[in-house]
């Protein structure tokens, strides 16, 4: 079979987050069990000859223009629209990681046009929204490809809602999928002073200026313990700069920017506790990574993975805010805790998350589109 992924958007940064990685993935998984599974997208930020294929995946990357100021909404390829046709012909079945934008849009209409099998994966990208933009696409294009695509793949049941709401109508076709993380070797014994990793994009929703305040009251405990905040700038750098300045913390707090995924691994090994203090997130990817390599996860609340990591015993489940970070932190820096959520984040990761048990449940989707 083949798969043709598509996604809005992939640079050396990976500044696009986890619908890239979800995509790439997937994209490996299908490839291990002899599926031909290629990759979509714009690409923004290579120095040197663009790549033909992304951790082993084949990819075609257009380069990305940016024809309004609005983010990733308002960037597009002349090259892209133009060769989307001819691109999902030559596929059996086309997978698009959907949100409101010039490139993922394009692209499903392209193959509903086509006749293809068409998958969609909207990773809480796609919901009710009164910004204008958003109703004019929704009008244009988002209800057309919802409607007309023979599953569309969601995370939670908040994520369902919104696109029955956008929809205006229930979802025959909806599928829950949950997001795979690929094994990795376990992390090593922590050692050392505590290491406290924050790597995500540097967005206001993520709430990186939480992990810095954070960060005086686990080190009234832990006076030697070190912090980093790493992930691609989306309006946030600057004030996790001046929070660090503020509190004094810059002998403490690293600020090392974008990371590849081979470093963010190389990072994951070498921390005691992962932080994501984001509110209303689907289902981060980061998060399941850290869980691969057993380090355990301090998520809010409403994080869409809370629940398990909670159930599991995997890390902790707060209220948003510095204080509930900070007294999770230091519950999870007591070694026998550290122990004892490392093994509960693996098993948790090897049995809900892993990457077989993600293909289980989508080859069969994918299944039902060629039949239909």
């Amino acid at each position: 079979m083949r798969v043709l992924h598509a996604v809005t958007l992939h640079s050396p940064s990976h500044a696009f987050g986890g619908p890239v990685r979800v995509a790439l993935n997937l994209a490996k998984g299908l490839r291990a069990r002899g599926h031909e599974a290629g990759l979509l997208a714009l690409g923004e930020g290579f120095a040197g000859p663009w790549p033909t294929e992304v951790e082993g995946v084949p990819a075609r990357l257009f380069p990305a223009r940016r024809l309004l100021p609005l983010g990733f909404s308002g960037m597009t390829s002349p090259a892209l629209l133009a060769s989307a046709g001819r691109l999902v012909r030559d596929a059996d079945l086309v997978h698009v990681h959907l949100a409101r934008d010039l490139v993922t849009l394009p692209v499903a209409l392209a193959a509903l046009r086509a006749g293809r099998p068409l998958v969609l994966q909207t990773h809480g990208m796609v919901d009710p929204s009164g910004r204008l933009l958003a109703k004019v696409l929704d009008a244009v294009a988002v209800r057309r490809v919802l409607r007309g695509a023979d599953a569309v793949l969601y995370l939670t049941a908040h994520e369902r809602a919104g696109l029955d709401a956008v929809v205006g109508a229930p979802l025959a076709s909806a599928v829950r999928l949950v997001n795979g993380t690929p094994a990795q070797e376990e992390r090593p014994a922590p050692a050392g002073p505590p290491r406290v990793l924050y790597a995500a994009r540097l967005q206001a929703r993520k709430r990186p200026v939480d992990f810095v305040d954070a960060v005086p009251a686990v080190l009234a405990v832990h006076p030697e313990a070190r912090f980093v905040v790493a992930g691609p700038d989306e309006g946030e750098r600057a004030a996790v700069l001046r929070r660090i300045a503020e509190l004094g913390l810059a002998d403490r707090v690293s600020v090392p920017g974008a990371l590849g995924g081979g470093e963010v691994l190389r990072e994951l090994r070498g921390a005691h506790v992962y932080v994501l203090p984001s509110v209303d997130e689907p289902f981060p990817m980061s998060v399941l990574e850290a869980l691969s390599v057993g380090v355990p996860a301090v998520v809010t609340h409403s994080n869409g993975l809370a629940r398990d990591i909670a159930a599991a015993g995997a890390g902790r489940a707060v209220d948003p805010g510095p204080a509930g970070v900070a007294a999770a932190v230091l519950d999870l820096l007591d070694p026998a805790a550290n122990r004892a959520a490392s093994v509960a984040a693996r098993e948790l990761a090897a049995g809900s998350f892993s990457m077989d048990a993600v293909l289980d449940t989508l080859l069969p989707v994918y299944e039902g589109a060629l039949r239909g």
